[in-house]
């Protein structure tokens, strides 16, 4: 069974991601910082993490997915570095950033991107995917 570990500020939205996820039998752990989030990721080993960007600070997700992928030989989440993130936001309807992960591939180290609302049946396709890669 494979753990999804969701980073979000928002219970409603963790608990919108956690029922279709465990109904579709996904082990779910949550996080409701980047900085708890980093902390679950080296204790509970999760095989995906589903980031929100805005949390306490509009970019936090993405801080949160440069300290999974730093190259630094001495960082606590070097076996980490290939753990797919997929990234939720509304952030394209609340400011006027864009980005995408096939064009900021170098600013936007994440595998995958979901504009909130996130229907359920788009949410399972985009893990499953995820995780077969």
């Amino acid at each position: 069974m494979a753990k999804i570990l969701i980073v979000d500020d928002d219970p409603d939205i963790v608990e919108a991601m956690r029922m279709p996820l465990e109904a579709n039998h996904y082990q779910v752990v949550s996080a409701s910082s980047a900085k708890e989030g980093l902390q679950k990721v080296l204790k509970e080993r999760p095989d995906l993490v589903i980031l929100d960007v805005m949390m306490e600070t509009t970019t936090e997700g993405f801080h949160f997915a440069y300290k999974l992928r730093s190259e630094a030989p001495d960082s606590p989440y070097k076996d980490f570095r290939k753990l797919p993130i997929l990234m939720i936001t509304a952030i394209h309807r609340t400011t006027p950033f864009r980005f995408s992960p096939r064009t900021d591939e170098g600013f936007l180290p994440v595998e995958g991107f979901i504009e909130k609302p996130i229907e359920p049946r788009v949410l399972l396709e985009k893990v499953s995917h995820l995780l077969k890669k």
